[in-house]
């Protein structure tokens, strides 16, 4: 039993500190009220701690999750503080809208539970890839790798058939001269056997034979040579087309290989290919999932587990005694802008009366004067008189 609690004649001297003031405003607590709740004051601490470690742990896992697209780390530590303030203000409008005369209503709780999961499950992988950053680093590679081949079989099946087509050509080309090649040796090589006598006539030194095979020779070399001169430009050409070919190809796979990366998708793709991949990490990787979900619904269990105290019972009363207290100033204020009103009327009826009365005389004789005035000038009609009379001494109704 704790003995530092007040008795009831104290109570109202209870100081709360500034942590506990921190905490309570976290819990979305009521400190005015929840000072005089003894029992409700420890209660809404725990409440605060949940959500300050779901705070902290949700700066944490988005800091993370910026630093792997940002290069920048003030940038990524300015962006996480900025997405757990929205994931605080979340939680606690979660918390602050269940109390013991709502809660068990099941749809806004699943609503909550709902919003909890969804968000528990998405700053779950932050911090799954941080746990496992050497092994999906790894894994990362290796898909990388694939990426790689699959980029090269796409730029082989688009160049292949333009390359087979170059290659076909130029090995058709070669032929050609490798053949006329050939002749020309063959011819050489005869001629010289029949000069050194190791062939042919068997006879040494230049004879007729000799001469005709040297011409032949002859004839097959200048052949050679104009065929050589007249193929030689288009296998320059389709050399320099197959390296412009492979140059494009080395090029497109350089572009691609610098857009590859670690980013947050390519190791979200990596671990989702390690946990198919390796059995023993399956169960793994899903009780860790719903641990780091427990943690972002650790408010709304917090709230929803708690039994709650008097704390929830002075606040609905307070709100009860607001709203009637406001009632009855609307009303009172009601009730004062009907009596000026009454007033201002009567006031303003016994005027206009007396400003009437008093004017009574006047008019009457304006009215004698303006008739006498009129008698003596019988040029203007009674109607013209009527209509000027009308304008002079009539009143008009108030717009």
């Amino acid at each position: 039993m704790n003995k530092n609690i007040s008795s009831i004649s104290q109570r109202e001297q209870y100081n709360a500190t500034k942590w506990d003031s921190f905490l309570w405003w976290l819990s979305t607590a009521e400190e005015e009220l929840l000072i005089q709740c003894v029992v409700d004051r420890n209660r809404y601490k725990i409440i605060g701690t949940t959500v300050l470690a779901t705070w902290s742990f949700a700066t944490l896992a988005w800091t993370y999750f910026w630093s792997t697209i940002t290069t920048s780390l003030v940038l990524a530590i300015l962006l996480g503080l900025f997405m757990g303030f929205i994931i605080l203000t979340i939680d606690r409008a979660l918390i602050k809208g269940m109390n013991k005369f709502n809660r068990n209503k099941i749809a806004p709780l699943l609503l909550r539970s709902v919003l909890a999961i969804t968000l528990g499950t998405f700053m779950a992988q932050p911090a799954i890839l941080f746990m496992f950053d050497k092994e999906i680093k790894l894994q990362a590679s290796l898909d990388n790798e694939i990426r790689k081949r699959a980029k090269q079989q796409e730029l082989d099946s688009l160049f292949n058939p333009q390359k087979n087509a170059l290659n076909a050509e130029r090995t058709q080309l070669q032929n050609q001269l490798t053949g006329k090649y050939n002749e020309v040796s063959t011819s050489r090589g005869e001629f010289l056997a029949e000069i050194d006598g190791t062939g042919g006539t068997g006879k040494v030194g230049i004879e007729n034979i000799a001469k005709a095979k040297r011409a032949e020779y002859e004839k097959l070399d200048s052949q050679y040579n104009q065929l050589r001169f007249s193929l030689q430009p288009r296998i320059v050409s389709i050399d320099s087309n197959l390296a412009s070919i492979n140059s494009q190809v080395k090029k497109e796979n350089d572009v691609f290989a610098g857009l590859l990366n670690n980013g947050f998708l390519t190791r979200i793709e990596a671990l989702n290919n390690l946990v198919k991949k390796n059995s023993a990490l399956q169960w793994r990787y899903i009780l860790i999932v719903v641990i780091l979900m427990l943690i972002e619904l650790m408010p709304v269990l917090a709230k929803t587990l708690l039994p709650a105290g008097t704390y929830d019972e002075k606040v609905k009363l307070t709100e009860d005694m607001e709203k009637e207290i406001a009632e009855a100033n609307q009303l009172k204020e009601k009730q004062l802008k009907e009596l000026y009103n009454r007033l201002a009327q009567e006031n303003d009826t016994t005027f206009i009366e007396q400003f009437f009365a008093s004017s009574r005389a006047g008019r009457d004789e304006k009215m004698k004067s303006q008739l006498e005035s009129w008698s003596k000038d019988h040029e203007e009609p009674f109607d013209g008189f009527w209509e000027r009379f009308k304008k002079d001494m009539l009143t008009k109704q108030e717009n």
